[in-house]
């Protein structure tokens, strides 16, 4: 089966976390990606535990469906390479420091004078321009400047480490994506292709959909714990007596009557939309309080049964087993390529007439290169000449 992207032709040039997981899901969708990756310097995923059978987990997940060629792109034959690469993959998907791929020669300017549909695509910190624009930075530093930490995280304590990298993920793969498609649309229509910037900072700011909207426009500088939706409410996280956790985002009044009906707490129903902060204190600590009184088991077992937008806090190998998350049929088996398979999160996307199935985990270190040069009309003894040269491997 050819998926919706089968038409495309991805050359990706990054490495670590933003650019893998967005040509992951181009290629989950059928585009044809091909890595170009270092012989010489390793790319961090490759030694990122936890392994297995020696391979890193999430090397393997965020590569897979994807060809390897290992390149030297500081000599000039890989030049050679990419100018061919470059008549039949018009996708360019790169991650490095502003000016890297210039100095190397494969800066947007020079390969657009190869082929002018070409879609050039860049994923960094802080973008092409600004004084960050060289700056080194992780997700952690870009959910700091963007404004989204500091209303993110508890009064008492200030901000907390997330558990995914939000920049990196919805900031720069899911917008890197959104753009390159857009793109791609725009040069069906033009003919035309262009470089697209992306900034993992500029991303996550935009993801102050709410509370920069109330700042901009109002003036009200949110903080921790003085929004609705950040703990400045009844909206958090409440523990059970055995010390698990559960959701309530009971919001509405219809969903608010339900959850205090369950606890026994029907005469504070009508304190869940009070903007005063000494009755939304008082609900709250009434909730923390019932909650408190029963073990997690009971909790969700009484919620199960409610449409209260109440939701059990789960492990992540709770999750995998939960009945909504396997109807969903959110893991998949992708073959390693010995005949065995190895258990991935699959595509969450789902289409009508369905996706291709997964073809493999992520590639050894050039385990394409002959095949991909072959492809390019390269004879034996050429590629045999540029792996002497230690221009491929």
């Amino acid at each position: 089966m050819l998926g919706p992207l089968a038409s495309l032709k991805v050359l990706d040039f990054s490495t670590l976390l933003p650019g893998p997981f967005a040509s992951l899901l181009l290629a989950d969708m059928g585009a044809e990606v091909l890595r170009i990756e270092s012989p010489t310097r390793m790319d961090l995923l490759r030694v990122l535990p936890p392994h297995d059978q020696g391979v890193s987990a999430s090397h393997a997940y965020l590569n897979r469906n994807k060809r390897s060629l290992a390149l030297d792109l500081k000599q000039p034959e890989a030049l050679e390479v990419i100018r061919s690469l470059l008549q039949d993959y018009d996708i360019v998907l790169e991650q490095f420091r502003p000016g890297v791929m210039e100095r190397l020669g494969l800066g947007y300017e020079a390969l657009k004078a190869i082929n002018p549909k070409l879609i050039y695509v860049s994923i960094t910190g802080y973008g092409q321009t600004g004084p960050y624009k060289d700056r080194a930075g992780h997700d952690i530093n870009y959910l700091a400047l963007s404004g989204l930490a500091s209303y993110t995280g508890r009064a008492d304590s200030g901000p907390l480490p997330l558990g995914m990298q939000v920049a990196d993920v919805a900031g720069g793969s899911l917008h890197g994506v959104i753009g390159l498609l857009a793109a791609v649309v725009a040069r069906q229509q033009t003919g035309q292709g262009q470089h697209l910037d992306v900034s993992m900072t500029d991303c996550a700011f935009s993801l102050n959909a709410m509370a920069g909207a109330g700042y901009l426009a109002c003036g009200v500088e949110p903080g921790p714990e003085n929004q609705v939706l950040n703990g400045g409410s009844f909206y958090d996280y409440y523990r059970s007596r055995d010390g698990r956790w559960l959701s309530v985002g009971s919001l509405e009044p219809v969903f608010m009557k339900q959850l205090c009906t369950a606890l026994g707490l029907e005469a504070l129903a009508g304190l869940g939309l009070s903007a005063q902060p000494a009755q939304q204190k008082q609900l709250k600590d009434a909730l923390k309080a019932e909650f408190e009184k029963h073990d997690f088991a009971e909790l969700r077992t009484l919620f199960a049964e409610l449409d209260a937008c109440v939701e059990p806090v789960l492990s992540l190998g709770e999750a995998l087993h939960h009945p909504q998350l396997q109807a969903r049929e959110l893991v998949a088996e992708v073959p390693r390529g010995d005949g065995s398979s190895q258990a991935q999160m699959a595509c969450p996307l789902k289409f009508s007439q369905g996706l291709p199935e997964p073809r493999h985990i992520g590639a050894a270190l050039g385990q394409h290169t002959d095949q991909v040069l072959g492809e390019l009309g390269f004879s034996v003894e050429r590629i045999d000449e540029l792996r002497r040269s230690q221009v491929v491997l």
